[in-house]
């Protein structure tokens, strides 16, 4: 299984931008999907998930209302379309997948076996 990250960048407060995870695997419908990110000096932490066979993302508290997420299960494509960006958001942001998370590991990091190698988002004030 190989994940791509792709879509970040420097951006200004408020602006919006769209990440792009492309995931080499077979039965990609099978697999849970999750955005985390990594600020510096900080641990990585969770974002978003969208559980196999299930269309409803989870998010974090901080990002809630901010930011959405998709897959395209055709493509083997996740995405993280997020808006209203804060200088807090500043961070490298992994795509990361596995087949068997439990809803209650969704949160995680250690839950997961496949990671992409994340892509920066700079977001100046």
């Amino acid at each position: 299984v190989q994940l791509q990250a792709s879509g970040g960048g420097l951006v200004q407060a408020g602006d919006s931008l769209r990440l792009s995870c492309a995931v080499s695997v077979v039965a990609f419908s099978g697999y849970t999907v999750s955005w985390f990110r990594q600020a510096p000096g900080k641990e990585r932490e969770f974002v978003s998930a969208l559980k196999r066979y299930n269309s409803n993302p989870f998010y974090a508290d901080s990002v809630k209302g901010r930011f959405v997420m998709s897959r395209d299960n055709a493509r083997n494509m996740v995405y993280l379309q997020m808006n209203s960006l804060k200088p807090e958001d500043t961070a490298v942001y992994y795509c990361a997948a596995d087949r068997q998370v439990i809803s209650s590991s969704l949160f995680t990091p250690s839950s997961y076996d496949y990671w992409g190698q994340g892509t920066l988002v700079t977001v100046s004030s």
